[in-house]
């Protein structure tokens, strides 16, 4: 487990959220809590996350919109506890398991929910370089398939359930392939670092049982000046927002 000391309290949504995270491990950044406002659960419903680390997604989820019941699984059994140490220090409910999505307890395989998201690993199982921390490298290196993702939240979803999942562009292609005969009225938002620029992470939402066609929403655009300058704040007034304010990202109807 990760005593304090070896932790950073870190701030998020404009210093709503307060997450500890390990000095060295994996860190989240701004992915999940995208990832979470794409989410289009409603006060009642019910929300699990696949992969859920320090649980900042399932955070941010929580704060924005209350009266959820959420679950999370992590495989990591140090970042679960994370996760359920940092719920209970932000007030946000948040049941986390243990296990392999490929394996699922059996109280969560029990269990279906109105909506599921995941932040699956970005980097494919072989080449690149691997993380000094191994921590951090089990999170970011595929070792289960990402159709094995997708596999695991359809099923859990209830009837007419909604899949939310953030993902490298150039996977887009994969996840397209593994939503096939699984998920339907599929919606895709390219996410995209400055105005011009190649979309870098995309975010898909596909409904179970869904039947209309896909749609392929305008970048969503997260820095305003066309290059970096320095530790300057250029975030859009849509990121700001999303990754200050909380608001929602509007993928599903």
């Amino acid at each position: 487990m990760f005593p304090p000391e070896d932790c950073t309290f870190d701030r998020f949504l404009d210093g709503r959220l307060t997450v500890a995270q390990p000095r060295q491990g994996y860190r989240a950044a701004m992915d999940p809590v995208l990832l979470a406002a794409a989410c289009g659960a409603k006060p009642g419903q019910s929300v699990l996350e696949l992969g859920c680390g320090a649980g900042v997604a399932s955070l941010c989820l929580g704060w924005r919109v209350k009266g959820l019941m959420q679950a999370g699984l992590e495989l990591q059994p140090e970042y679960a506890d994370l996760a359920r140490r940092n719920a209970a220090a932000n007030g946000v409910p948040l049941e986390v398991f243990e296990g392999d999505l490929a394996r699922m307890p059996a109280a969560l395989r029990a269990r279906n929910y109105d909506h599921v998201i995941a932040n699956p690993p970005y980097f494919a199982a072989s080449g690149g370089t691997a993380a000094a921390d191994a921590g951090r490298e089990r999170a970011q290196r595929e070792v289960t398939p990402l159709s094995d993702w997708v596999r695991a939240g359809m099923r859990r979803l209830q009837p007419g359930g909604w899949l939310t999942l953030i993902q490298n562009a150039d996977r887009l292609g994969d996840l397209l392939v593994a939503l096939s005969g699984q998920g339907g009225a599929v919606t895709v938002l390219p996410i995209a670092a400055r105005q011009g620029r190649a979309a870098g992470r995309v975010i898909v939402a596909a409904r179970k049982g869904g039947k209309t066609p896909l749609r392929l929403l305008a970048p969503f655009v997260l820095h305003a000046l066309p290059a970096h300058q320095g530790d300057a704040e250029d975030l859009t007034h849509a990121a700001q927002a999303v990754l200050r304010c909380g608001e929602i990202l509007p993928l599903t109807p």
